[in-house]
């Protein structure tokens, strides 16, 4: 099979059969063998009736339904798991992707050998101040935490090689950092497409301002799972080493300090009449606690199940 589409889609009753007609028509009239698999997020309108309607006519259309909402990563998640075509295609199912982009992401994979190919909504038809200013000082911020020259992480129209999405595990809100995963997975060869962005037909946005203070919350989770996830005493342990040292070297230096102004007859202050003091024990009491959040850490990850488990290129072993 040629290409997988998975659609994750919250009430979106009015735009399916739409964006269903437009991608059999994009798929035909380049006669590729497709699949479409239109993951549904606990929908509370009538999607998932659409979806049993139109997987009726068209036996190329898959459905899965989720008994609650549980977010647009989960839903990427399973559909990349139900995936089986070469190339695996994601798109929001609002119409502001358009599938004509399809074949040219599809031929990027395919001929340009990319591993990762992301849309890159140049001209956006969304609010100035709630979504592209934002999104702006987003990427920006991405691009410089982890040196992906992506100018749109969040777009929803990718392409990936089928054995990218099943590399991957999308969790949480972790659908912005796929890029960030699949780097962390090995596949270096990401590129760019500039796709074209339309206003949302039917409809509201599904996501709020909260989306901008989890993107870069979720931001960092990635990037500290990715360097530290099996060596935690590596970052907890070094940080709390140095934080009982500086304690204990502040501590050492009052009471050095005050027994040389007893042996010379000077006037002191007691150790404990002194503010210092108790910001050092402070810090003692700090470097104490990371190092040992480092040793838990070191525990929880040798118990680990996957703590062995390692990306194999099929395509170079021999």
């Amino acid at each position: 099979m040629d290409i997988s589409i998975v659609v994750p889609l919250f009430n979106e009753e009015e735009s399916l059969p739409e964006l269903v007609a437009w991608i059999n028509k994009v798929m035909q009239a380049n006669a590729f063998t497709y699949e479409v698999l239109l993951v549904d997020d606990g929908s509370t309108d009538n999607s998932w009736e659409v979806i049993e309607s139109l997987t009726k006519l068209n036996a190329s259309l898959r459905g899965i339904k989720f008994r609650r909402n549980y977010g647009k990563s989960a839903a990427l998640q399973v559909g990349f798991q139900a995936a089986k075509g070469n190339v695996v295609i994601t798109m929001d199912a609002d119409l502001q992707d358009s599938p004509d982009e399809i074949p040219e992401l599809y031929r990027m994979i395919i001929e340009d050998k990319f591993d990762l190919v992301s849309g890159w909504k140049k001209k956006r038809h969304d609010p100035i101040f709630s979504k592209r200013i934002p999104s702006k000082l987003y990427n920006w911020t991405v691009r410089r935490f982890t040196g992906i020259k992506l100018n749109d992480m969040n777009c929803g129209l990718k392409a990936y090689k089928n054995r990218v999405v099943k590399s991957v595990e999308v969790y949480g809100e972790m659908h912005r950092y796929i890029p960030v995963l699949a780097k962390q997975a090995g596949f270096r060869k990401i590129g760019e497409k500039v796709v074209h962005h339309q206003e949302r037909k039917y409809g509201v946005t599904k996501f709020g301002w909260e989306r901008f203070i989890n993107g870069f919350l979720d931001l960092f989770s990635v990037i500290f799972v990715s360097k530290f996830g099996k060596k935690p005493m590596h970052f907890f342990g070094v940080f709390g080493t140095l934080m009982f040292l500086a304690g204990g070297g502040i501590s050492l230096w009052l009471i050095a300090n005050k027994i040389w102004a007893q042996t010379h007859h000077l006037k002191y202050r007691a150790v404990t009449d002194q503010p210092l003091f108790y910001i050092a024990l402070v810090m003692a009491i700090i470097g104490v606690q990371l190092f040992m959040a480092g040793f838990i850490g070191e525990l929880v990850a040798r118990s680990s199940a996957d703590r062995n488990n390692y990306l194999i290129d099929k395509d170079t072993a021999v």
